[in-house]
This record gives C-alpha cells, sequence and structure tokens, in this order.
C-alpha cells in the first residue's frame, strides 16, 4: 500500500472525453423496458408472480437494445442514450402518463422524450391500469391513511413510483463464485424439493426463478461479448481494437465465473448492479459496498504479475465511476422530486472501515477510490469513508484534503458507531463489521436485510393541524 502516491496520477483524457459525453445531451426516457416488461406479462397472466417476474426479467435482458460505448473499458448499459432511462409501469405510471407532455421542460430535472416513446408508453400504460404495486397498495389502506396522504401528513415510500430500495447484495459471494456458482447452489436446493413438502410450490418456483435469472444475466453479457467482437473486427485503430477484443475476453469468463483479473472484477461488479437496477428500480438505492475490500485481492494479483499499474487501475475505476453516472435514477415526481432535486440515484460506496474479522479495512484500492473521488467530482456514486480506531493517519488526512474542497464528498462516517448500531438491532458481528451506510445515510447489514423506506411523516403538519382543531 505505502508503494501508491496518492493524487499523482492525472485523470487520463479517456475519463476527461468519456465525463464530457456525459453532458452532450438532455437525459432522456426510453420506452425500451416498459414495452418489454408489458410483452411477457401479456404471456404470462396465468402463471405465479415469481415465475412470471423472472420471465419478464429474461425477456428484458434478452431483447433490450445494448451499446458499446466510444472509448468505455466497461460496458453494459439499459439505454442507448447517454444518461437515458427506462421506465418501471409495474409500480406506476399515472404521474408520469400526466406529464408525459411537460416532464422536458418543467423547472426540476427534465428529461427529453421522443414522441415514439410517447406513443409506446401510453400504450403501454393501458395495460397496466389496475394491475400496479401502487394501486395494490393503496387498496391495502385505510381511508384515513389515504385522506392523510392527501393532506400532506404523511407521504408513500417506494412501493408508489418504485421497487424497494436500501440493500447491497452479497458482492463478496458473487465475486467468489460468479452467476453459475449461484444457479448451482439454487440447482442443489431444487434437488432437495419434495413433492411432498408444504413449502414445495413458492420454494421451488423461487428457486427455479433464480436459475432463469442468473442465466439471463450470463446470455445479457454474451450478447455484448459478440457485440464487442463485432466491432473489433471493424476497428481501425489497432489499440481500440485490442480494447474491444479484451472486453470481449472479459465477458467470457464474467458474470459466468468468477473473476480473474481487476478488470473483470469491476466488470462483474456492473454487471449485477446494472442487472438488479434493471430488474427492480430500487431507486433510494442500491449501493456497491465495500468495493475496495472486495477489490484488493484482484489488484494486489494483478500488480503482482505485472499486468496492472496503479494509473490502469485507477482509470478502471472511474469508469466504473462514469457508468453509475451515466444511468440516472427514473424520473421522479411530487415531493420526492421537490426534496431530491437531482438526476441520480444514491449508490453509496463505502470506503476503509474495517474488515469481517475486526482488522483494519484500507487498502491500496481504498486509496485509489479516494483519488477517484477527487478527479471525478461526480455527485454518482455517493461516496464516503468509514473511520475506525484503525484506520491510518494518512488515509484519513488524504479524505480530509479531498473534503475541504467544498462538493460534498466524501462524507464521514465512524465504523465502531455503525457497528455497534447493528448489533443493537440483532445483527451478528461479523453481519455488522461487512454492514454501512447506503442511500442517503441508513445504516444496514449488507447482504442479509433490506431496510425499505416506508415514507415520510410530516410531523409539523401534525403540529399545525392541533392547533387549528385540524384545518
Amino acid at each position: 500500500m505505502e508503494k501508491y502516491n496518492s493524487s499523482e496520477i492525472p485523470k487520463s483524457s479517456r475519463i476527461t472525453r468519456l465525463v464530457d459525453h456525459l453532458y452532450a445531451k438532455m437525459p432522456e426516457i426510453e420506452s425500451y423496458r416498459a414495452k418489454l416488461i408489458t410483452e411477457s406479462y401479456k404471456e404470462t397472466e396465468d402463471q405465479p408472480i415469481i415465475t412470471r417476474r423472472a420471465k419478464a426479467f429474461s425477456h428484458i435482458l434478452h431483447n433490450i437494445p445494448i451499446i458499446i460505448r466510444d472509448e468505455e473499458l466497461i460496458v453494459g448499459s439499459n439505454s442507448i442514450a447517454p444518461r437515458g432511462c427506462q421506465t418501471f409501469p409495474e409500480f406506476s405510471f399515472q404521474w408520469l402518463e400526466d406529464e408525459l407532455d411537460t416532464v422536458a421542460t418543467r423547472t426540476a430535472d427534465p428529461f427529453y422524450i421522443s414522441e415514439e416513446a410517447k406513443a409506446d408508453l401510453r400504450e403501454v400504460h393501458k395495460y397496466w391500469k389496475g394491475k400496479t404495486t401502487s394501486e395494490l397498495a393503496t387498496a391495502y389502506m385505510a381511508p384515513e391513511a389515504i385522506r392523510a396522504i392527501d393532506h400532506n401528513i404523511f407521504t408513500p415510500g417506494n412501493y408508489f413510483y418504485n421497487g424497494v430500495g436500501h440493500v447491497t447484495v452479497k458482492y463478496w459471494e458473487v465475486l467468489e463464485i460468479g452467476y453459475e456458482g449461484i444457479m448451482a447452489k439454487a440447482q442443489a436446493e431444487l434437488d432437495k424439493c419434495n413433492v411432498g413438502d408444504g413449502d414445495y410450490a413458492e420454494r421451488s418456483r423461487f428457486l427455479e426463478a433464480v436459475i432463469m435469472s442468473c442465466q439471463a444475466v450470463i446470455d445479457y453479457a454474451d450478447r455484448y461479448a459478440k457485440l464487442a467482437l463485432e466491432m473489433a473486427e471493424k476497428e481501425a485503430d489497432p489499440t481500440r481494437k485490442k480494447e474491444l477484443e479484451q472486453i470481449a475476453a472479459n465477458l467470457e469468463v464474467v458474470p459466468a465465473h468468477k473473476p480473474q483479473t481487476f478488470w473483470q472484477a469491476i466488470q462483474l461488479y456492473w454487471f449485477t448492479h446494472l442487472a438488479v437496477t434493471t430488474e427492480l428500480n430500487p431507486w433510494d438505492a442500491f449501493s456497491p459496498g465495500r468495493l475496495d475490500q472486495h477489490l484488493i485481492k484482484y489488484y494486489e494479483a494483478d500488480t503482482e504479475a505485472g499486468i496492472l499499474d496503479d494509473e490502469k487501475a485507477k482509470e478502471l475505476l472511474e469508469c466504473l465511476w462514469i457508468k453509475f453516472y451515466n444511468q440516472p435514477a427514473p424520473v421522479k415526481v411530487g415531493i420526492t422530486l421537490k426534496e431530491s432535486a437531482t438526476y441520480v440515484d444514491f449508490a453509496n460506496i463505502n470506503t476503509g472501515g474495517v474488515t469481517p474479522d475486526g482488522k483494519d479495512g484500507v487498502n491500496a484500492v481504498s486509496y485509489l477510490i479516494l483519488d477517484c473521488m477527487d478527479d471525478m467530482k461526480l455527485v454518482q456514486p455517493n461516496s464516503n469513508v468509514t473511520i475506525s480506531k484503525k484506520t491510518p493517519a494518512r488515509f484519513l488526512k488524504r479524505a480530509c484534503e479531498i473534503s475541504r474542497k467544498g462538493w460534498g464528498q466524501p462524507a464521514f462516517y465512524n465504523t465502531e458507531a455503525q457497528t455497534m448500531e447493528l448489533i443493537n438491532a440483532g445483527k451478528s458481528l461479523e453481519d455488522a463489521r461487512r454492514g454501512g451506510s447506503s442511500g442517503c445515510v441508513e445504516t444496514g447489514a449488507w447482504g442479509s436485510e433490506a431496510y425499505i423506506l416506508t415514507g415520510y411523516l410530516n410531523i409539523p403538519k401534525v403540529f399545525q393541524l392541533t392547533l387549528y382543531n385540524g384545518f
């Protein structure tokens, strides 16, 4: 770690151009996902919901248009347009239906949308009338609750506009066994299911859905591998040709298998993030967890083998930063739009802290991530440092150097306080150490729970109504 001299590696010209590309156009709403999920649900109306979701996810990944943008090293996007976004009509759509003709001109976070996409979404929305998660949630509410919402006493949570958020998957397991390893585990459990078991139907359908979903992501990566090779064949620049061939070679390994290199580990990371955010829309938020601790062994192996240096490692990380920023959160409305006033999701990267066995978690990748924050100055991903009693002074000083520049990152969190909070909530010591902050500031145990936003209580409004006898 000491060999790394932070802030001495300049930002590559590639990264500068990729960042400039982000701002070339207004963020755009696309209709590809909405059309594909609707096609699938129309064909599976007589099937269990878990099966329908898996089949819809598979249908999307097998058919959504794909793109490899100029100079990208980490590939995968759920939109063709830069900073494009898809919609999720299965959760709710009426708010977007009402804004289709004005979303491009609204004051906060406008999105361009083509007339063709508007027509597509209006047609799609007809199918989802009476079938959305939002309508189901409303149906369960007491009249008093709905009245409270109408009078701004309470604002609904995620289930009204999007899927569940505040979750981080077991990235350490995904990196260790790959998607085929997950499928093998699911198949082993499926083989144990017996027709006579009380939970046979539910359990077997879930495991079959896991296998189908993992295979869909593998097939999705294969589509990108083929595209990379097709582009390489036509590429005149020998350097870019070699990069495209390496991208294809990476995708032959990940996400199906565990990564063999630092580059492949980051690519697997991104495909996992992209898969979840394409299937579910966990706005607010799906987070990467402890990226530095997950990547360090690949960094050390590659630098030892002489196939990676800090300049290249930092460039690959910054390519990942760009992917995060190039995927804005789906369109926001109402109180969510007013309170956030941003296009981005809240994918919170935690750096530092401690390892699951209690040792100092700061490593060479931690310093590279700090330099990514300093270089990129992007509001997405949302980055923090977790400071423990074991954190080296050099790491804390470098984080402070970046923070004092005044653009809002990194945030600083207390490792011991987070750990104790999770232990007090009933988590094991190892799970507590693996956990941290996601979303805005919420703390949770990663890979073992979702701490879901359920809504906002407007306490000043309650006070006002109390003072004025309900008016």
